[in-house]
């Protein structure tokens, strides 16, 4: 599956707004590995 297979999957379970955003940023961060697209905890612990 490539990123926009995948993406297509992820979007059909997302609402829209920013949960949208953080699949993208997923996906991103599992593609590339960079770190502007690394998930982060919602609640500010170590990440």
């Amino acid at each position: 599956m490539n990123i926009t297979e995948s993406q297509d999957f992820f979007q059909d379970f997302a609402p829209t707004g920013r949960a949208e955003k953080k699949i993208n940023d997923f996906l991103l961060f599992t593609e590339t590995g960079e770190e502007q697209y690394k998930p982060r905890l919602k609640d500010g612990g170590a990440n």
